[in-house]
This record gives C-alpha cells, structure tokens and sequence, in this order.
C-alpha cells in the first residue's frame, strides 16, 4: 500500500489523469458486517428547545402573603427558590423536582384556606358563631 500524498501536476494535457488509487473496501468486505446481514441504524430524537421547568414562584409569594395555611405558602416559597437555583445551574431535573414540590404545597395551602373559609362561613350563617356589633356610645 503506497501512503505517499499525491501530488496534483500543474499543467496536465489529459483531463482526467489516470492514477493508481486504493480501492476502499466495504464494511462486509474486511469483516464488521457479515454478508447479507442487515445493518439497522438507531435515530435519536434531538429537539432543539425544551421549555425550562416552572418554578411557581409568584404563586408562591401570593400563597405566603395571602392564604399562608399551617405555612405551606411559606414551604412553597422556599420549594419555589430551590427551584429558581436549580434552574439557573442548569439541573433542570432537580428544577422541576422542586417546582411539582412547590405546586403541590400551593394546591393544599389554598384548598385548605378555600375549606376553612368556607367553614367560617357556614358557622356564622348557622348561628354557631355569633358575630356582634360593637355599639359606640353616642350612637
């Protein structure tokens, strides 16, 4: 097998010179693939762009201010953090992790805050819970 580089000539009267080169052998021909076996090919799925996860973190503020039940607007505000961190170091797993955590704990403050209110309000149309006027004197 000659390895030595061809050199092109500068000025050639053929068009196409013939030269002498190695004949490249097929994948059956030096012993990968056996003949007449058929070769599959594997395709992977690359998509350019996957949203990043969500970190609910306004939610998260809403609950701790607004229906912070047992503090569970508070642990979803510190879930939604984590998350935010996670994101911006690129653990995109650890990021959604963090976010159903935090979406989660936001769900059960505000179905627990929505079933207490709701149980006030049954209380005090029933006549369980007597809400008074305070009379100012002078009225």
């Amino acid at each position: 097998m000659d390895n030595s580089p061809y050199a092109f000539p500068a000025h050639s009267n053929q068009l196409f010179p013939h030269h002498n080169y190695e004949h490249l052998k097929e994948e059956h021909e030096i012993g990968v693939v056996p003949p007449g076996a058929t070769v599959s090919s594997t395709v992977i799925s690359m998509h350019p762009y996957q949203p990043p996860p969500r970190d609910h973190i306004i939610w998260s503020i809403f609950s701790t201010l607004y229906v912070n039940f047992c503090c569970l607007g508070f642990m979803a505000l510190v879930f939604s953090v984590k998350a935010r961190d996670r994101k911006v170091v690129g653990d995109h797993s650890g990021a959604s992790s963090y976010g159903s955590t935090a979406k989660c704990l936001n769900i059960m403050a505000l179905v627990l805050s929505l079933l207490l209110l709701i149980l006030i309000i049954i209380l005090v149309t029933t006549g369980v819970i007597a809400v008074t006027h305070a009379v100012q004197p002078g009225d």
